[in-house]
């Protein structure tokens, strides 16, 4: 977007997003987390679309139609998408961190989600290739989120051919996503040999 940031990390499997000083940022304990001035603000997505707005980027939508529907996607990954992939790694992943045991029935109830979710995604990527507009949006970035630990999730994201052809594409065309999403598996990687499991 061509606005420079300072990035800080933070190790959420260390415990580091429930200091009090990072709880004053975000009472949820979650990252990301962005600071610019007096403007506090945690979710990705409210946090992309503030910064693509300062940036004046159309990766908000190239016109007052697309906005609209960038917003669309985006609220509805974050009710009918992004939360059912996250409860996924959460059941696979977190509770193996924390020595407990996958429920199924939560994972069987994320998987059906995910799948009606994936019907209306696959159907609406057959003929374009992009979620909104001929160009990349924070819709895109928004719905891809869950593709980076679908190795590890086992989530049935390949029983969509054109699902799986668009996120490719993303990795093949956005160099800052496909250096995103090899950073968070070296993290995922780290986190997971550094407490000895093996998925």
């Amino acid at each position: 977007m061509g606005i420079d940031i300072e990035r800080v990390g933070i190790d959420l499997f260390k415990g580091e997003s429930h200091t009090p000083e990072f709880l004053k940022l975000n009472p949820h304990g979650l990252s990301p987390v962005m600071v610019d001035g007096d403007v506090v603000l945690y979710e990705s997505s409210a946090i992309n679309i503030y910064l693509a707005e300062k940036a004046g980027s159309d990766l908000l939508g190239a016109t007052p139609r697309e906005r609209y529907e960038v917003l669309q996607w985006m609220f509805w990954s974050g009710e009918q998408w992004r939360i059912f992939s996250v409860l996924t790694f959460d059941e696979r992943i977190g509770k193996r961190f924390m020595g407990q045991p996958e429920d199924k029935s939560i994972t069987d109830l994320t998987f059906a989600k995910i799948r009606a979710a994936g019907a209306v995604l696959d159907a609406h990527l057959a003929s374009r290739n992009f979620i909104v507009g001929d160009h990349l949006t924070l819709a895109d970035i928004d719905i891809a989120a869950p593709f980076s630990q679908n190795e590890r999730t086992k989530v049935p994201f390949n029983e969509f051919p054109n699902l799986v052809a668009w996120q490719q594409r993303l990795l093949d065309t956005v160099p800052a996503w496909a250096a995103t999403k090899r950073e968070v598996d070296e993290r995922i990687d780290s986190a997971l040999a550094g407490a000895g499991i093996t998925l």
